[in-house]
Formats: C-alpha cells, structure tokens, sequence
C-alpha cells in the first residue's frame, strides 16, 4: 500500500505537503519541547576537571593548544597528541599547560591518519595515568579545492580529518565507558553549509558527523559525545600560508579570536553539551539553508565569487 502511494506523483506530493503543513502547525509545540529540554542546560553544573585525563589530538598550534591550556588551568592530567615535525611545538606547549596549573602533560608525536599509532597513544595515555575521561578530537588539515586540482592529491584530508578521530575513538570508548567520559571531535560548519572552495574538507567533516552522530546510540548514556561546529577562528588555518589565497580569510569573512573561542568550547564541553557552534552568528546560516536555500545559494556565490579574486594559482 506504502509502495503504491509513494510511486504515485500525485500521492507522494500530497503526503509531502499535508506532512509540511502538520509539522508548521505542531511547531509551535515542538518549539515549547526543545526550550524546556535546553533550557536547563544553561544552569547545568560544570564538570570538575582536577584530576581528570584528557587527550588532546593536533595540540602542538592553534585551537588544540588553546583547549589544552583551558583544561590545563583546571587542574586536568594532559596527553597531547601532534606530528612529528621541524616547526613543531608540542614539547612547548606541555611546558606551558604546566606551568598553567596541569598536575602532569604528557606529549606524544603520532600521526593519527595510521592506526597503530592511535592505538598506541591511546594505550599509553591510559598507562601512564591509569585513566581517561575526554578524548578530544582535534586534529586537522584543509586545502583549497577546484575542479581543476588532481583530485588524488586530497586522500590525506580524508584520512587526517576522518580516520585521524575514528581510530583514537575506536580504542578509547572501552577506556571512557569506565569513566562516563565525554568524546569532544572537531566539524566544522562548512561540513553543513557548503563553503565553496573546501569540497573535501567540507566532505571530510560531513562524514565526522554523520559518524558520531550515529555513534551516540551506541555509546549512551555511559559516554556523551560533542560535536564542535566552528566557522572561521583566527588560527593559522585560515591564514593565507595555509590556505594558498593571497590574502587571509579575516580579511574576507567574519572571524572569531581563538582565545575566546577555546573557552567557550571547554565550558560548553564541561556542561554536556551535544554541539558548540561558534561564532553564534553562524547558527542563523544553517537556519538560512535549512529554511530558504535558494536565498542560501545565493549569499554563498557572491562569496564564492569574492574568493576567487582572493586565490593563487593552485
């Protein structure tokens, strides 16, 4: 019977406008549910952090840095997790997280894009401090795409910023459901708007989503999962060394500091919530897109056309 009437052009319109219709008219109800469920989150208690384990992945520069040093000034044991390379400063940073207030860093050089290294600094995380309570996946890359590009060139994007937080996640949920711990993993907002110019970041991020998303089934109550959806924050992602455009993005988009940013995400983090998006600006682009998308497309071709005057030859 389903099947018939879903075939049908004119049934299937009809079931998809009296659906629309039901669901404008319960909105108001359904609006009034979602205010009583968030609306005590806002005087939730924040988590404790003294004495607790956090492992920090892509923590030598930026947004990762900064999360380490909040969770450092809250007495929280530190491993931090980053490549080895010449320009690389975790040896620094667990220095500084130290001297911030962290009882103990640990920092370990991996590349979560391969498997036995998340496993291996997974286990020794919890071997050195016989614990862990927040896995926070942070690690990342980004390149600017076009069609014109060699598309085989990206796969590390994909395994860097896909496999690089599902394999640390694989062998730390046993560890974390000791705990109740919490997964922290880093989208990013281009992963639901579309942001021209990052087609497989954008997909890398998706699938992060997508992946967690679906992981909460299986993994609540025992462990909660937050999922970052951040915009432009004013790190060396976005300036133009890494983004090979000839100016900054800050010059081109609206911009958050990083400083702030990393506080809003830990304190969010410590009150459980299930997406921190920053700038909150950028929560009324989804609205938009969800909404209106033909009003979407149409702000986000004029941005498209603004970073084309911006790029380099590729």
């Amino acid at each position: 019977m389903f099947a018939a009437c879903f075939n049908n052009r004119f049934t299937s319109a009809l079931v998809y406008y009296v659906s629309l219709l039901l669901l404008i008219l319960v909105s108001p109800l359904l609006l009034i549910w979602e205010l009583v469920n968030t609306v005590p989150s806002c005087f939730r208690c924040k988590e404790n952090m003294s004495g607790k384990v956090v492992l920090i992945t892509g923590a030598s520069s930026g947004l990762g840095e900064l999360i380490a040093y909040e969770y450092a000034k809250l007495g929280a044991y530190l491993a931090i997790i980053a490549r080895n390379k010449p320009e690389s400063r975790l040896e620094q940073v667990a220095h500084r997280a130290r001297e911030l207030g962290s009882p103990d860093v640990l920092f370990v050089f991996a590349d979560v894009s391969k498997v036995d290294e998340c496993r291996m600094f997974v286990d020794e995380t919890v071997k050195h401090f016989g614990r862990l309570d927040h896995l926070v996946c942070n690690a990342g890359i980004g390149q600017v795409y076009c069609i014109s590009s060699d598309v085989t060139k990206f796969t590390q994007v994909l395994n860097t910023n896909f496999w690089g937080s599902v394999y640390p996640t694989h062998f730390a949920v046993p560890h974390l459901k000791k705990t109740n711990g919490k997964i922290i993993v880093n989208s990013s907002l281009g992963a639901l708007l579309g942001a021209p110019g990052g087609c497989v970041y954008n997909a890398s991020k998706a699938a992060l989503i997508s992946f967690y998303e679906s992981l909460r089934f299986e993994v609540s109550p025992t462990v909660t999962i937050t999922i970052l959806m951040l915009g432009f924050i004013q790190t060396d992602f976005i300036t133009a060394k890494y983004t090979r455009l000839k100016k900054d993005l800050r010059d081109v988009v609206p911009t958050m500091e990083a400083e702030p940013c990393a506080k809003v995400v830990v304190d969010g983090i410590r009150k459980g919530a299930t997406y921190i998006t920053e700038p909150r600006i950028f929560k009324t682009n989804v609205l938009l897109k969800l909404l209106f998308p033909q009003v979407h497309h149409f702000f986000y071709s004029c941005f498209s056309s603004l970073v084309e005057n911006y790029k380099s030859s590729l």
